[in-house]
């Protein structure tokens, strides 16, 4: 894709992730002035740059949008969930619009219907506020009160009328201004303007302007419509005696004015961030694993005495770590890359399941390497779905127990040394263990005696067993027990881990633990039979020689202490083809919170940093090895994988 395609569908997949969570804010909130300026800027900026680029439909659909938002802006048309719900449908479309570029680098859907929607929206919601004009004259005459100088209104003889004109978005904003006030004052007497007209001739207005006119015409929004460098207009009646009463708010309205304009210049400052071409990154991340690999190999081939190669390489090892630091810094990505979808879905979800739903995201800024945040993305999505779906209790059945009809839905992210922690918490319903237990005595996971000694926090992990589902009623939202198991797979194939903790009635809490980067890993040496493998440090708990090695049960087994540990032959366990040291050689006990055993091995060669290659296609389910590195004159070794071997 060309680059300047490319740079201009990023910058608009980021307007529509801030667009989104924008209109969430105003939706809940429609008197937040700072959202609805932020979102009638995004828009206009997504309409302009979809202009830029040629595509007409996309622009078209962008200003539907615009003009819909620019109505609520204006107070025209008030802000309502059925409404957003349209809103929200253009803004599909336009992402939509969005992927199809970056894809086929045109846009082949046809965007017209949702065009024809918004406009209609818009024309509906105009029909209702004049039908409504008896009752909202009030709103009409503040507005004109706060826009207009009372004093030049009242010396007005006849009928007034606030316009609104919209200039679109001209190149000579001041020059096109001007004609077009020509041709209103030879139609009609203007009698105030906000801003005034000198400044609206400079250029000095954001689109539209306001005009107060004094006319017998009924048709004067049509007039002006019609005029050649005016996009639109737009008018109502002003009647005198309650804008009187709004004087007293007028000073007050026009401060608020400046007070807008003011703050859509705070966004200027400092670069705080450039963007790194994702190639570019990946290729200098492949030159870092190249020089890793090096520094093994020269290790290995430089002789112990000589002590000058040995200085050498100990200098080597400073720069390649510190620019192994500094690349994986580079991959850090904040979390806000993917959760700034999060909001929408949840909104819809709940929406669609009638229930009520506060959703808050804590730790947006936290950092994780963008691999793990793109792996992440659709298993957070699961869980958010089964929070909402599972979780969440109707408003009803939440007042029957006592609870907020609104539940709460928290996604939380926090870094602690070199892992990140993802929870994804709700107050809803929490899991009921019983019916847990019985679930899996019915699938043949437990007999009815073992699943009674588990304990509660054990039982509760079985949510994350193949195809286990409590619902008994599948939804298109979630049910069929698909997808949590799918989460516990993607999170251990990244080397993390799941945990679950629910109480009946309090809600749920599922935590992903996951590390902070990926790829480049330190292991332990160890060989057998004459096959050298690697086991990753993290694993590792003590290496000692061999211990006296009893029998329980049939199965050979070494102690620590009191503490019994199942043994494991490294060379049984893989098969390897050499002989092993049968009664002699190391021991590896491995970290309990990993797997509590002790593995034997012919001999322990030391520890390197290395890159490893997980297995993929039919090698990646093989038990007890994950991956491979290469090391020393090429030689690959396999690594092994503790929890499965």
């Amino acid at each position: 894709m060309d680059e300047y395609l490319e740079a201009f569908v990023r910058e608009g997949e980021e307007h529509v992730t801030d667009l989104n969570n924008a209109l969430l804010t105003l939706e809940s909130d429609p008197e937040d002035e700072e959202a609805m300026d932020q979102i009638f800027r995004t828009a206009h900026t997504l309409k302009g740059n979809f202009g830029a680029m040629g595509f007409e439909d996309a622009s078209d659909l962008a200003h539907a949008v615009e003009d819909l938002l620019d109505g609520m802006r204006q107070g025209e048309i008030a802000v309502t969930s059925e409404r957003m719900d349209h809103i929200f449908a253009g803004i599909d479309q336009i992402e939509g619009c969005l992927q199809e570029i970056e894809a086929d680098g045109e846009v082949s859907r046809n965007v017209r219907p949702t065009i024809d929607d918004l406009r209609a929206v818009f024309d509906e919601s105009q029909a209702d506020d004049s039908a409504a004009d008896s009752t909202a004259g009030d709103a009409i005459e503040v507005e004109a009160g706060d826009r207009f100088d009372s004093s030049l209104l009242e010396g007005a003889d006849g009928p007034l009328f606030h316009v609104e004109v919209d200039m679109g978005d001209p190149d000579m904003p001041g020059v096109d201004a001007m004609f077009a006030l020509e041709e209103i004052r030879e139609a009609f007497d203007i009698v105030d303007a906000a801003p005034d007209t000198e400044a609206i001739e400079d250029g000095e207005y954001d689109r539209t302007f306001d005009l107060a006119i004094e006319t017998e015409a009924a048709d004067v929004g049509e007039t002006i419509a019609a005029i050649g460098r005016v996009d639109d207009a737009t008018a109502a009646e002003i009647e005198l005696e309650a804008d009187q009463s709004a004087d007293a708010e007028s000073d007050a309205g026009d401060d608020g004015g400046s007070d807008v304009g003011g703050s859509s210049g705070k966004s200027a400052g400092d670069i705080q961030s450039v963007r790194v071409d994702v190639d570019q990154l990946d290729e200098l991340h492949g030159l870092v694993e190249q020089l890793v690999t090096t520094r093994i190999k020269l290790r290995r081939s430089v002789e112990v005495d000589n002590r000058r190669a040995e200085d050498e390489l100990d200098e080597l090892d400073k720069i390649t770590s510190n620019l192994q630091d500094t690349v994986m810094d580079m991959r850090l990505v904040p979390m806000k890359k993917i959760v700034g979808k999060f909001p929408r879905l949840v909104r819809d979800l709940a929406r669609e399941e009638g229930k009520q739903i506060d959703f808050q995201i804590v730790g947006d800024d936290v950092e994780i390497d963008r691999t793990i945040l793109s792996e992440i993305s659709d298993p957070l999505m699961h869980l958010l779905r089964n929070a909402v779906d599972h979780g969440i209790e109707s408003p009803e059945e939440r007042e029957a127990a006592g609870k907020d009809p609104t539940g709460t839905i928290t996604l939380e992210a926090e870094r602690e040394r070199d892992r990140v922690n993802v929870r994804v918490i709700d107050d809803g319903s929490g899991i009921d263990h019983d019916v847990v237990r019985r679930k899996a005595v019915e699938k043949g996971i437990y007999t009815e005696s073992q699943i009674e000694e588990l304990p509660d926090s054990q039982v509760a992990e079985l949510i994350f067993h193949p195809g286990f589902s409590t619902n008994e009623e599948i939804t298109d939202v979630s049910g069929r027990g698909v997808g949590m198991d799918v989460v516990n797979d993607t999170v251990a194939r990244l080397d993390g881990t799941v945990s679950v903790e629910s109480e009946e009635g309090e809600g749920t809490t599922i935590t992903l633990t996951l590390p902070v980067t990926v790829a480049i890993v330190k292991v332990l040496f160890v060989e057998s039979g004459g096959e050298e493998y690697g086991i990753p440090i993290k694993s590792v708990d003590e290496i000692s020689r061999m211990r006296p090695v009893k029998s329980v049960d049939g199965e050979s087994v070494v102690t620590y202490g009191d503490t019994v540990y199942p043994l494991i032959r490294l060379g049984e366990a893989l098969d390897v083809p050499g002989e092993t040291r049968n009664g002699e050689g190391m021991l590896v006990k491995v970290r309990e919170s990993e797997r509590q055993v002790a593995i034997h091995c012919d001999e322990v060669r030391g520890q390197e940093e290395v890159v490893v290659k997980p297995f993929e296609g039919i090698l990646s389910g093989i038990p007890g090895l994950s991956g491979a590195a290469v090391l020393g004159e090429g030689d690959v070794v396999t690594i092994l994988d503790v929890a499965t071997l």
